[in-house]
């Protein structure tokens, strides 16, 4: 939708559902965009509570011999672990932006997947595509997670959020 590409748009529709309501608003954002912080800091800037990223990419597929698209709307979401390495750069990009609570999804389907997640800035993660392949992804990535900290000495959950090293 347009308002999700466009930073003052975002920012008029988030501002027009915080003057209606109390709830918290989790406003999730597209990668379809040039530069996502700026959408984040709009969304943020109106009254967000926290924000959840990223949304499919748009792709295409070619049926070769008959040469017609594959999807019956021509493009659609390109969604999985394709999708991972571009949903962990651009939560990576936003939570060095703005100060909200990051969801990170796209392509988890291990705890190291969600670590990636984590350690680039999100609070949290949300698991789609991988659950119709093994409903119990979510669990197992808990217990990784919690693996990991015993072993890296990490008591704090909140202490690997963001914790990227760069040097």
């Amino acid at each position: 939708l347009i308002f999700g590409t466009d930073p003052g748009r975002t920012f008029l529709l988030v501002k027009k559902l915080r003057e209606v309501t109390n709830i918290p608003l989790i406003i999730k954002l597209t990668p379809n965009v040039t530069d996502i912080s700026e959408i984040a800091q709009a969304a943020q800037e109106a009254g967000a509570e926290a924000l959840s990223l990223i949304n499919t990419i748009l792709g295409m597929s070619i049926d070769v011999e008959t040469r017609r698209p594959k999807l019956g709307n021509i493009t659609g979401g390109l969604s999985g672990p394709a999708i991972r390495p571009i949903a962990v750069r651009m939560v990576r990009e936003t939570f060095q932006k703005v100060s909200l609570p990051i969801i990170g999804m796209g392509g988890i389907t291990c705890s190291e997947d969600a670590l990636e997640f984590i350690l680039a800035g999100a609070s949290a993660v949300a698991v789609g595509t991988a659950n119709f392949i093994d409903p119990s992804t979510a669990l197992r990535i808990v217990e990784g997670i919690k693996q990991y900290m015993q072993r890296k000495g990490i008591e704090n959950f909140e202490d690997l959020i963001g914790w990227l090293n760069i040097d």
